[in-house]
């Protein structure tokens, strides 16, 4: 498969707390890429909340934080699938919250947002479901535990 990507990292905190974000990202992606077999060029910003929210309220209208956005290219600027942004207070906070690794959650933040670029939604149940079986069965091919599962279970 093949996959290039970008990586930019805008918050320094991400390098202090992950020991290689771009092999996480690279990995996260791979797994995804071998389950639905779109290759392509990906953008991927690793930031603070300060910029999610900004993202968030520039392009969603949502004037707060977020853990992932997601900005698909147009089909023209193939082989470019797009940009996945990923906020670490958000994602640290989630992370902790759920008791998983931060590496973990970074990793299922990537191919959530990978998932969006190529045209997957969760705004109705079927589709939810349909994006998070894969997602699910990306992480598993890593080893990494269903999020879905952790996250009823710390919320039950």
């Amino acid at each position: 498969m093949t996959l290039a990507l970008d990586l930019r990292v805008e918050c320094d905190a991400w390098t202090t707390e992950i020991a290689d974000a771009e092999a996480i990202c690279v990995r996260a992606l791979n797994a995804a890429i071998a389950l639905t077999g779109v290759e392509g060029e990906i953008a991927v910003l690793l930031t603070d909340n300060a910029e999610m929210q900004q993202l968030n309220r520039d392009w969603r209208s949502k004037d707060k934080p977020t853990d992932v956005l997601s900005f698909p290219a147009d089909e023209m600027d193939a082989p470019f699938l797009g940009d996945i942004a990923v906020g670490l207070g958000i994602c640290r906070v989630d992370a902790d919250t759920r008791r998983i690794k931060l590496a973990d959650h970074l990793t299922h933040l990537v191919i959530h947002g990978y998932l969006h670029l190529i045209g997957y939604d969760h705004m109705e149940d079927e589709e939810a479901r349909e994006m998070e079986a894969l997602e699910i069965q990306a992480l598993a091919s890593l080893g990494i535990a269903d999020p879905y599962f952790v996250q009823s279970q710390v919320e039950g």
